[in-house]
C-alpha cells in the first residue's frame, strides 16, 4: 500500500509524497504528477498500480509549496482552486520537486515521468528538462499550449476522443507536431477517464491505457 513519505528538494523545500514499492526488484522508478485537485487518494492508488507492475512510484504533493496537505474536491470550485494553486508554482519549483522524487526512486534503474491533466502538462515539460528514460502521459491538459516542447525520451500519451479540455483537433495537432510520440486515443472516453473517483471514469479505457503503457515501457526499456 502507498505510504506518505517526506522528500526534500535541492532548494531545501520539504514536501509530502505518496510512495509505493514493488515486491521484488524494481524495473524502474516513476514520478507521478497529480491533477489540479492535488495529492488525492487516487494518486496513491496509481502509485500502488505502478508498484504492482514492478516500479517504484513516487508522487509529490506539489501544492505543499503553497499550503501543506491541501486537496480539493472534484467539482468546479475545486477545479478553480487547483488551477489557482498550480498558477502560483514556478517551473523551477516543480522541476526541483520532480528531480528530488526521481532521485528518491533509487539508483541504477530506468526513470519514468508520468502525470494526469495539469500534472500531464508538467510531465510533458519535465520530459524535456530532466533526464528521463520514458514518459507515460495521461490527458495532459496544456500540451497543445506547449506544443514546441520536445520530449527527450520515448513518450506515450493517452487521450479520450470526448475530452472536453483537449479536443480531437488538439490531439491531431499534437500528433502532427510530434510524429515520434505514441498518441493513443480512446473512443467515447472523456477527460479524467482513468480516475474511478470522478464521474467520467471509464473502466474499459483505463484498462486499455494501462496495458498500452506497460507494453510501451517493456518495448522502450527492454523489459
Amino acid at each position: 500500500m502507498a505510504q506518505k513519505v517526506e522528500i526534500t528538494a535541492a532548494d531545501g523545500h520539504a514536501f509530502e509524497a505518496w510512495r509505493s514499492d514493488p515486491a521484488g526488484a524494481a524495473k524502474g522508478g516513476v514520478v507521478v504528477l497529480h491533477a489540479i485537485y492535488g495529492l488525492t487518494s487516487h494518486i496513491g492508488d496509481v502509485c500502488d498500480k505502478w508498484a504492482g507492475d514492478g516500479y517504484v512510484a513516487i508522487a509529490p504533493a506539489l501544492y505543499d509549496r503553497i499550503e501543506r496537505g491541501v486537496v480539493f474536491n472534484y467539482d468546479a470550485e475545486g477545479g478553480e482552486a487547483g488551477i489557482a494553486q498550480y498558477d502560483k508554482l514556478s517551473k523551477q519549483q516543480i522541476l526541483a520537486d520532480v528531480a528530488a522524487c526521481s532521485a528518491a526512486t533509487g539508483e541504477g534503474i530506468p526513470k519514468i515521468i508520468s502525470g494526469f491533466c495539469t500534472g500531464g502538462t508538467w510531465s510533458w515539460i519535465s520530459s524535456a528538462e530532466l533526464p528521463f528514460d520514458a514518459q507515460v502521459n495521461f490527458y495532459g491538459s496544456h500540451v497543445v499550449q506547449n506544443i514546441n516542447v520536445k520530449p527527450k525520451c520515448p513518450t506515450i500519451m493517452h487521450y479520450g476522443d470526448s475530452d472536453h479540455i483537449v479536443d480531437v483537433p488538439g490531439i491531431e495537432q499534437i500528433k502532427a507536431a510530434h510524429p515520434g510520440v505514441d498518441v493513443q486515443v480512446y473512443a467515447g472516453a472523456g477527460h479524467a477517464f482513468f480516475n474511478p473517483e470522478q464521474s467520467r471514469y471509464s473502466a474499459e479505457s483505463s484498462s486499455k491505457a494501462w496495458k498500452n503503457s506497460m507494453a510501451f515501457l517493456d518495448r522502450v526499456l527492454g523489459g
